[in-house]
């Protein structure tokens, strides 16, 4: 279940996480939660190669029939001398509905590369009362980061420390100016955009500066779940295919139908 680190005291943060608000995470405690929640990295998928998308496309079941109608169609064109224009109206609808489905996958694609490119930056963390700069894929849950301005939010941190603090989040929330952060607890359950004691990973702060404690890493942040999401649109049908099987129903129901009186027919000839 997902925990609302925006209703939780900042000394309530502190100790879910086993961290401290002056020395950061030890060494020992920065392995353990490395162990257990991995990398901070947005995940896709396996990438395929044109080709392999493109044959992907034929996998459903009612293009199949719609390839074998079209070789039918035209085998009996050519019998009788009607030509193939049929079949090829068929397969050119095929192809084109082929290649709308490679470019919603790789427009897909693109999106999650564009969210890793936002989420790939360093930042400033106290580790064993040091700080060090680190790549953000390194943090961890309770690990303790120093923002200042211009700094990419590495990931969603709960703030302990702001000092004039203000954080430009349209990127997930739509709205235009910087939002004023500050540590207090906040209240019920809100919107992202009245989180106000919280940041958000690939967010930007735009004046002040202040501390912040990691709280979700990864698939886990904001960003994570909006890639999560578009890890799934990847294999969404497209129109033609949601189309197709809407009415694969009606068209079996129709085959037998026609199968039946073809049969009868014969029946009667003989």
């Amino acid at each position: 279940m997902e925990k609302n680190w925006f209703n939780k005291s900042i000394e309530e943060v502190k100790n879910e996480l086993n961290t401290n608000l002056e020395t950061g995470l030890s060494n020992e405690e920065y392995l353990k939660s490395l162990s257990r929640y991995g990398k901070n990295e947005l995940k896709g998928k396996k990438k395929k190669s044109t080709l392999q998308k493109f044959f992907e496309q034929f996998k459903d079941f009612m293009i199949i029939v719609l390839i074998i109608s079209a070789i039918v169609s035209g085998i009996v064109g050519v019998i009788e001398g009607e030509g193939i224009t049929d079949s090829v109206i068929i397969l050119l609808v095929v192809v084109v509905n082929a290649i709308i489905g490679v470019l919603q996958e790789n427009k897909a694609e693109k999106s999650l590369e564009a969210l890793q490119k936002l989420s790939s930056h360093t930042a400033k963390v106290i580790r064993d009362g040091k700080m060090t700069v680190v790549e953000s894929k390194e943090l961890v849950p309770g690990d303790l980061v120093v923002l200042d301005t211009g700094d990419f939010v590495p990931a969603d941190l709960r703030i302990v420390e702001a000092i004039n603090l203000k954080s430009q989040e349209s990127a997930l929330t739509g709205e235009s100016v910087p939002v004023d952060k500050n540590t207090d607890v906040v209240e019920g359950e809100v919107g992202i955009g009245d989180r106000t004691n919280m940041l958000f990973s690939s967010s930007l702060i735009t004046y002040g500066r202040g501390k912040a404690i990691v709280v979700n890493t990864g698939m886990n942040t904001e960003v994570g779940k909006i890639a999560n999401i578009i890890n799934t649109t990847i294999d969404t049908a497209t129109p033609l295919q949601n189309k197709l099987n809407k009415l694969r129903k009606n068209i079996r129901n129709c085959s037998v139908i026609n199968l039946y009186y073809n049969i009868h027919s014969r029946f009667l000839i003989w």
